[in-house]
């Protein structure tokens, strides 16, 4: 298996949108076309990285996508400064995969990926009941450092989002 950036074709948007919608849909995440769509967009900008993880047959079994500060959501600038930050939108890893610490490594070289282009903080999102998520965040080193309503989001449980942070003094590989 491989983890990596490359250059993205048609293909693995297609492959990528179909492990998004098939095995990250679920109570606890918010996917939409428009979400979807506004991110490959911002890769294909330069505006966002795509992290990858590979089979060697090419397969793509996993992926994060991490927002550079230039396309940073809005919402998180009371959270930091916009000028040294970097967001990370998307994780997921095909459900034959999970439970390996592949999502842990993808978000680990996200942060890398951001550290590289100069952001010290690096964010995330999750619904606060997703066990998984919560596990594979704290595991690559994230903090919460907020929690807040979000009924517009969150349809189920607490309906809270838990918003996550890593500071570069803390990346390591």
């Amino acid at each position: 298996m491989k983890i990596h950036c490359r250059k993205l074709y048609d293909i693995d948007y297609s492959n990528m949108r179909s492990l998004l919608l098939r095995d990250g849909a679920n109570d606890w995440n918010y996917i939409t076309e428009d979400s979807i769509s506004t991110q490959f967009a911002l890769i294909d900008e330069g505006k966002a990285s795509v992290v990858l993880a590979e089979v060697e047959e090419g397969e793509i079994i996993g992926f994060a996508v991490v927002i550079h500060s230039d396309a940073f959501p809005a919402k998180l600038a009371k959270y930091t400064d916009f000028s040294d930050i970097a967001y990370i939108k998307e994780v997921v890893v095909s459900k034959n995969h999970s439970g390996k610490g592949l999502g842990c490594k993808l978000l680990q070289e996200c942060v890398l990926i951001a550290c590289s282009r100069n952001a010290s903080t690096v964010f995330v999102e999750r619904h606060e009941e997703n066990a998984a998520s919560a596990g594979m965040m704290r595991k690559a080193g994230f903090e919460i450092i907020d929690r807040f309503y979000d009924p517009n989001k969150r349809s189920t449980g607490s309906r809270n989002t838990s918003v996550l942070a890593k500071c570069h003094t803390t990346v390591s590989r």
